[in-house]
């Protein structure tokens, strides 16, 4: 049973109730709307996004999603403006790009925008690359003497250790002075501070950063153009990709022209200046990337179904280029884990092999991101490892092992940023087969910054349409507790109407019951699969309850017969009270349920739905029986073979996908598809129960599969289960859930296609709800976690984060 006796949540909680499925008003009267807590304003100008009709919001989000011009950056296009004309070494290679520098320069004397408004290195950055270019080609003396003023102006800015770099400032700036000097360009500053800035450099080189060697020959190779003719340009052009860039940075790809005069390179900056004209953008090509790191936003946000067609033309892009191997997928470490997560959780047959690269902790301790400490890419890369369909599949579990381990290692280290800890702490906790999305959902609304940067070499990236994504989602999270709210409500009055809460030997937990409902099915307009849900589950654990010694072996027996009979239940005649209320309460609440399911479906479910609690009540009889007997069953099979079916889902799952709307012929709830869905869904469940409950199983003399499997291995002593013997057994049924969860995982999104994909995704889900009420934590997994989790979905107001500037390393495409 999802909330079975035999749980970790057998202790009690408030009585509570669950909701009929019924077309609720927006906001009954007595339930106050769920509060939204500000630090302050939800977001920059929120009062005009509150302004805003919705489809304003969303149709902002479209048109990003849809692919939008990248920025200009001052900086890349800068280096490219310094490149001279083969052959002509006197003219600029691309003067549209000189041209562009000197229409653009700011009022102030700079060139770029700061994020906040304030002058910041990057601005000193992007201002004296474009200085040096006007210089290199002896144009715009006005635009040369202002460019100065303000580096004079805001030269300790760049001195300023407490204010964040962008990578590898120290190298980059201070090779940009020391052409400035060369060129005889004077900056109205001391000559100390330009000795610091060197200085800076020189401390810079020497620095040791995260991850091997390899790593930091990368990280130098990355800011080339910063060391100029002290690189060694033959040991950086092996980094150069098909399209002729080096790490698709124009600015890098620029110095290589310049000091190796690469051909390669050339051709790049020429299709670059073709495609945008006189400016260049700091990533380029970055759309794919972009699009589906703002797809990973909108789901991790809980507001991906308001954009579906908008994400399957993203997506169906994505495979193409997976499918031909394209370099913008398959040479960035993020990239590829978060396509390969996305397709194969929606439906793309794609292999592992293409993250086989992964395979192996070097591929990140060489990397950028290592020697930067940068964790996305490990996080990508440990959520993708997870969407696994064998359990032979080498290059996934390698991928898993050795993310997780640098992840804790990371947190154990206090190298992280702790705007960054909560995230990675949820996803080591909760792997993606037993998150709670509804309070992952909750969790990133509430760490969301609207003014968050990414900060890269030469100047901040940050994602798109960040106002209106939170505002959108702030909108649904909120819309969707006030109607959990209500259905809590409704529970508890529907218990009290049947005298469920008057049943003395039964926990009734409507708030937990409701959890259960909502992480399969929280999308708000889904009450009436969501409130069915919850109160079958209430009705399961009463019955579980009786059977589990709250009856006597007469009223279980009364019980059973009952179902068995269902509409001619008459004819049976109850034995006692508690038997009268449990039966009465299971069979008007599902006929209600029933006819509603009849009018989606335009046929009846009662035939189906009757017999599914008539099969859960038999094997709930038959473990009531074995418990009396003192018999343990001979083999796995046999154990299975009843405790698959009073685990419960039988009544729970069945009608809620009858109510999900979409059609379910008889022949589809028939085949060996849905059958095994059901099936594996249960086993997992089942066993997830006994690995946390073998010990007090044990002492009431219960049969339990890691029991089975301990005494199995004993089997030749003769004697009792031995300690070793029940570790052994715990790690043997964890081996088996695992299994069945991969073929789960792999039948819903892979090889499933007689039940509909929407129907197939609430099997998992369900898995997923009894990896979370019996999940095994290092420090266990308490009632009070559960609880926790229950009011945070559904009860607690939303705590948002203060709008303050936060800036993180970026992703390096490498």
């Amino acid at each position: 049973m999802l909330l079975s006796s035999s749980s970790c949540l057998a202790g009690q909680f408030p009585a509570g109730a669950s909701p009929h499925g019924m077309n609720y008003p927006r906001r009954p009267s007595g339930v106050p709307p769920p509060l939204v807590t500000r630090a302050a304003s939800v977001v920059p100008n929120s009062g005009i996004l509150q302004g805003m009709h919705g489809d304003k919001l969303k149709a902002t989000v479209r048109k990003q999603l849809q692919g939008a011009e990248p920025s200009a950056s001052s900086y890349d296009t800068a280096w490219v403006a310094m490149v001279p004309l083969r052959g002509s070494p006197q003219a600029p290679c691309y003067p549209q790009c000189v041209q562009w520098i000197l229409d653009n320069q700011q009022l102030d004397g700079a060139w770029g925008q700061s994020p906040t408004g304030a002058a910041t290195k990057e601005l000193l950055l992007s201002t004296l690359a474009c200085v040096v270019a006007l210089k290199r080609w002896n144009t715009g003396p006005d635009q040369i003497r202002r460019g100065l003023n303000f580096i004079g102006r805001n030269f300790s800015v760049a001195m300023d250790g407490q204010t964040v770099s962008p990578v590898g400032f120290n190298i980059t700036f201070s090779g940009l002075l020391n052409l400035a000097t060369e060129m005889g360009l004077e900056f109205p500053v001391i000559e100390r501070d330009i000795d610091d800035i060197f200085y800076l450099r020189e401390i810079e080189l020497k620095r040791d950063g995260g991850g091997t060697g390899a790593a930091r020959k990368a990280f130098m190779a990355y800011v080339s153009e910063g060391l100029g003719r002290r690189q060694d340009w033959d040991l950086v052009m092996p980094y150069q990709r098909k399209n002729g860039s080096l790490f698709n940075s124009p600015s890098t790809t620029a110095a290589a022209a310049i000091y190796s005069c690469n051909d390669r390179a050339l051709d790049y900056l020429g299709s670059l200046t073709s495609k945008f004209g006189g400016s260049v953008p700091e990533i380029y090509p970055d759309n794919l990337y972009s699009q589906l790191c703002m797809v990973n936003t909108l789901e991790k946000m809980g507001i991906s179904s308001d954009f579906v067609y908008e994400i399957q033309d993203i997506l169906d892009m994505t495979y193409r280029c997976w499918m031909q191997n394209e370099e913008e997928i398959m040479s960035d470490m993020t990239t590829c884990a978060v396509a390969f997560r996305f397709l194969r959780m929606n439906g793309y047959d794609i292999t592992s092999d293409g993250m086989a690269q992964f395979a192996e902790q070097s591929c990140y301790d060489d990397s950028i991101h290592a020697y930067l400490n940068d964790i996305k890419p490990l996080m990508e890369l440990y959520r993708s490892s997870q969407v696994c369909f064998s359990e032979n599949d080498l290059i996934l579990q390698n991928i898993g092992s050795w993310s997780a381990k640098v992840l804790k290692q990371q947190l154990s280290s206090r190298k992280m940023s702790k705007s960054l800890t909560p995230e990675v702490e949820y996803a080591l906790k909760f792997p993606i087969y037993a998150n709670v999305e509804p309070l992952e959902h909750r969790g990133n609304i509430e760490r969301f910054k609207t003014n968050s940067f990414h900060l890269l070499k030469s100047g901040y990236c940050g994602s798109r349409a960040k106002e209106e994504i939170l505002a959108l989602a702030v909108d649904k999270l909120h819309s969707a507790q006030s109607v959990y709210q209500q259905e809590l409500l409704f529970l508890k009055s529907w218990m009290a109407e049947y005298g469920l809460d008057e049943l003395k030997f039964a926990r009734v937990q409507p708030l937990q019951s409701l959890l259960c409902a909502v992480t399969p099915l929280f999308r708000e307009e889904l009450s009436d699969a969501r409130v069915a849900w919850a109160q079958n589950v209430i009705l399961s654990t009463v019955m579980d309850d009786l059977f589990d010694g709250g009856g006597s072996m007469e009223e279980m027996r009364n019980l059973v017969a009952l179902f068995e009979k269902w509409e001619k239940h008459g004819e049976v005649g109850f034995l006692s009270q508690n038997v009268e209320i449990v039966f009465n309460a299971v069979y008007h609440t599902s006929n209600r349920a029933y006819a509603k399911a009849a009018l989606l479906q335009k046929r009846s479910v009662v035939v189906h739905m009757a017999e599914q609690w008539a099969v859960e009540a038999r094997a709930m009889m038959a473990e009531a029986e074995w418990v009396a007997s003192k018999h343990m069953p001979a083999t796995m099979e046999e154990y299975l073979s009843v405790g698959e079916y009073s685990f419960g889902l039988g009544p729970i799952v069945p009608l809620s996908l009858y109510l999900l709307g979409h059609e379910l012929p008889e022949e589809v709830v028939q085949s060996g598809e849905y059958v095994r869905l059901l099936r594996l869904a249960s086993v997992v469940g089942r066993l997830l129960n006994d690995v946390a409950t073998y010990g007090r199983d044990m002492e009431a003399g219960k049969p339990n599969a890691v029991l089975l499997q301990a005494l199995r291995r004993d089997a030749t002593t003769g004697g009792g289960v031995s300690p070793a013997s029940m570790v052994a057994a715990k790690e043997d049924v964890r081996r088996v859930i695992a299994a069945a969860r991969m073929e789960l995982q792999r039948l819903v999104f892979r090889d499933g296609h007689v039940v509909p994909r929407t129907c197939r995704e609430v099997f998992w889900q369900t898995s997923k709800v009894a990896s979370i009420f019996y999940g095994e934590e290092e420090d266990g997994y308490s009632h009070k976690a559960i609880r926790s989790m229950s009011d945070a979905v559904i009860l607690d107001p939303m705590q948002l984060a203060a709008p303050t500037t936060t800036l993180h390393w970026s992703e390096i495409e490498l």
